[in-house]
């Protein structure tokens, strides 16, 4: 299917010039020596050491499987051309927690289970609606998840003396506070000058990969001064040269059912930043990805990396910009850097274990800076009062509470101020007397086809619906007739500016037909667009109020009054402006025939 087809079949189909081919594994190369230090930091951060040890593995080395595993089944099988996969930030808080609970066989079934959940996302198309997460919710847990690894690389950047580090943020800082006095000045230096260097490279030149510059130095710096500062190998011992023997985590029905909330948790947080890296991709580089096939990648990448004892991925937006600068056009790129990773780890994995884990502390805290988006932040903060308290609310139960519920939280909360403000916008208001009570608006004066210049006979009223006519109004149209003082003969109900109803809005206008009906009151709609349309004619009360009572304009349905009334009909103005086609009208009543 062309949907799931994959962009590196597409590209392949499209053929290669050797030109392409050398950019793209340049590319890979750059990218994939950008990458080591920050798979191996992403490793060291998501999984605590004893967890990693139980399970026979090493964190860093976890996050270079992760790196090599699913970074290359983004590549080959993604939607996107320049999608760079792997570990990111963005875990770390949802890994660490769920290995800390449930150890790493709990983590590898959670994200075996978030694998499906993706890959069933894209099969059923659900890639569009992880777009509509509202922008104050992505900040709010993105700001969050940054404070969080900041917060948690305190220890290893001034080389605490202290067991694990607490998962929770208050339990953190109560703990650094508890140990303040054993810090150790020469990791703090080390620390120090690596953030610094970033820093600085960052400013001076932005196309220096600080990460690898920021390791190399300090790994120098260690050897030749012979400072006693933690290293890799110190800590956690050799990093593998090859990757382990795939195997299926232990499965169980409990586990399953009391793992579910975090494999939903990992899964969603795949595919929002997956897409949001695919995104920014595509504005680099001018291509569009495959949202649906993107998913399903993501997806196999997560499976494929528990296979191998990694950890979750997503696409890493960061890396993925870092290809596009470096000249990727296609996932050739993607492939190659996840190849040269690999090399790295069968020749270089000695050299790795001299690094100290200061540096990569400063790494993780440049990570989080970067994730942290303050200017964003700081300007949503003069956003409207609700979207304000989205933000803060999301931000607040990320850092306080748990990343699932700030999400789930944060976006209801966002849903129920949109329903407000539609609610706002959208009201149903008696348009007889428009120019009554000082009113002064122009726009309604020059529209050709305003109530205001009409003849409305006596025992009609026009009322007019503006906005959506959605559960959030419907009980304003119940209250309409109780607003007047007798019933009249007829009412008009303007749709003109209704773009849609759902199920609710049917139903209130079923029930408001059926009380017209009661008191002897014909109901006549006018101007009723597409959608309303269909769902009256896919609905019983389009049979009931009559086709002869629905009018594609005022003027028709005031004439149509005028004929209930007894009274002759009055000829259209020339300044009058169609509302709704009449073919449309009847070319979708001959459909519904």
């Amino acid at each position: 299917m062309p949907r799931y087809l994959p962009k590196s079949i597409v590209c392949f189909r499209e053929g290669y010039t050797l030109r392409g081919v050398l950019a793209d594994v340049l590319a890979g190369l750059t990218v994939g020596v950008i990458a080591l230090p920050l798979a191996m930091a992403f490793g060291i951060a998501s999984i605590p050491e004893s967890v990693a040890t139980e399970a026979g593995l090493s964190p860093p080395a976890m996050g270079l499987y992760t790196a090599v595993v699913a970074g290359f089944l983004i590549s080959a099988l993604g939607g996107s051309r320049v999608q760079i996969g792997g570990p990111t930030g963005a875990f770390i808080v949802i890994v660490y927690g769920v290995a800390t609970q449930f150890g790493y066989a709990g983590l590898a079934t959670a994200t075996l289970m978030a694998g499906i959940l993706i890959i069933l996302m894209g099969v059923f198309r659900f890639g569009a609606l992880i777009k509509f997460i509202p922008y104050p919710v992505t900040t709010g847990f993105t700001s969050g998840i940054a404070l969080i690894i900041f917060s948690s690389q305190v220890k290893e950047f001034l080389g605490l003396t202290m067991k694990a580090v607490p998962p929770d943020f208050v339990g953190q800082w109560r703990a650094y506070a508890a140990h303040l006095t054993s810090w150790n000045p020469t990791t703090a230096i080390i620390g120090g000058g690596s953030l610094l260097l970033l820093i600085v490279l960052r400013r001076i030149a932005p196309r220096v990969p600080g990460a690898i510059v920021a390791v190399v130095v300090a790994a120098l710096a260690v050897r030749l001064l012979h400072l006693d500062v933690a290293t890799i190998y110190k800590q956690f011992g050799e990093i593998p040269r090859t990757l382990p023997t795939p195997h299926l985590p232990q499965l169980s029905l409990d586990k399953i059912r009391e793992l579910l909330p975090s494999a939903f948790t990992i899964a969603m947080l795949a595919s929002i930043e997956s897409l949001l890296s695919a995104v920014v991709a595509d504005g680099m580089t001018g291509f569009r990805h495959k949202t649906d096939c993107e998913l399903v990648a993501q997806g196999v990448a997560n499976i494929g990396s528990v296979l191998f004892g990694g950890i979750p991925a997503t696409g890493a937006i960061a890396r993925t910009a870092a290809n596009v600068k470096s000249g990727a056009r296609t996932p050739l790129a993607g492939m190659v850097h996840a190849l040269t990773l690999l090399l790295c780890m069968v020749f270089l994995a000695p050299l790795a274990g001299h690094i100290p884990l200061a540096a990569l502390a400063a790494i993780l805290m440049m990570v989080a800076w970067n994730m942290s988006e303050l200017d964003h932040f700081r300007s949503l903060l003069k956003a409207p009062r609700g979207d304000v308290a989205v933000l803060l609310t999301t931000f607040g139960l990320t850092v306080f509470a748990d990343l699932t519920i700030a999400v789930g939280v944060g976006t209801v909360l966002a849903a129920m101020l949109f329903i407000r403000r539609m609610a706002e916008v959208s009201n149903i208001s008696a348009v007889r007397h428009e120019l009554e009570n000082g009113v002064d608006d122009l726009g309604e004066l020059k529209d050709p086809n305003s109530v205001s210049v009409r003849d409305i006979p006596p025992g009609v009223e026009v009322y007019e619906i503006n906005g959506p006519f959605f559960f959030g109004i419907a009980d304003r149209l119940q209250d309409t007739l109780r607003g007047l003082e007798r019933p009249p003969r007829v009412f008009i109900l303007r749709m003109r500016r209704v773009p849609a109803m759902d199920a609710t809005g049917l139903h209130a206008l079923e029930e408001f037909y059926e009380k017209c009906r009661r008191q002897g009151t014909t109901l006549l709609l006018s101007g009723v667009h597409a959608q309303p349309l269909n769902v009256l004619i896919q609905h019983s009360l389009y049979e009931a109020i009559g086709f002869e009572n629905l009018s594609g304009n005022i003027d028709d349905a005031l004439n149509r009054a005028r004929q209930l009334l007894g009274l002759p009909t009055i000829d259209r103005p020339d300044s009058a402006l169609a509302e709704v086609a009449r073919e449309r009208k009847s070319d979708i009543a001959t459909s519904a025939e």
